[in-house]
């Protein structure tokens, strides 16, 4: 599976347009479960807004977006179409109106929620999200820094050790890498001691 981009966090960005307010909230979201979760807080904590507008797109291809009764297509489809050309995914943006009591037709609309949505995307921290595996091995005393020194040399996140009888090291790397590493370990430790691997996964690397 392929690198994607997403946003850590919360970020907020507020716009006014002919007194309505529109304040965006772009959140990371790895689920429907979640997505849903962050929705219902901007609502609870803006109950007397008129509309919260949303939409939300995830890294396995699903995607949704409300208008939240706005007319069709300048509200929703709007912060869709923000998402998508920031290039992002496991991201729900919620934008937040407060009626100003004049109305901004179909044109003022879009560029409203368009401005709301992409400002509080350009607010957040973008992050680039890898398969990755986490892996330990436990070596006697005398290898912990031989074998530390390997794992950091290979450019891995270096986890703390475990210190009793002997010392488990812990250490993440892009998925598919390991095995250079893995074979160096294998001949510090004389085939001893073997890396542990876990299943690969989705992580900020």
């Amino acid at each position: 599976m392929a690198d994607y981009q997403t946003i850590r966090g919360t970020a907020t960005f507020e716009y006014e347009e002919k007194r309505s307010r529109f304040i965006g909230t772009a959140a990371f979201a790895d689920t429907e479960e979640a997505a849903l979760a962050i929705l219902n807080r901007v609502r609870a904590a803006n109950r007397t807004a008129r509309h919260n507008v949303y939409a939300y797109v995830l890294q396995n291809g699903r995607a949704r977006f409300s208008d939240d009764g706005e007319p069709a297509k300048t509200a929703g489809t709007p912060v869709l179409e923000a998402i998508h050309h920031a290039g992002l995914s496991d991201v729900i943006v919620v934008v937040t109106r407060y009626f100003g009591g004049i109305l901004l037709g179909t044109g003022g609309l879009v560029r409203a929620y368009t401005a709301a949505a992409s400002g509080a995307l350009n607010a957040a921290e973008h992050l680039s999200m890898r398969l990755a595996v986490d892996c330990r091995l436990r070596v006697p005393y005398p290898l912990f820094d031989p074998a530390s020194r390997l794992v950091a040399q290979s450019g891995a996140q270096c986890g703390d050790p475990v210190f009793d009888d002997a010392v488990t090291l812990h250490w993440r790397m892009p998925a598919g890498t390991e095995a250079p590493l893995c074979a160096a370990l294998e001949e510090l430790t004389r085939g001893s001691a073997r890396v542990e691997i876990s299943q690969p996964f989705y992580a900020a690397l």
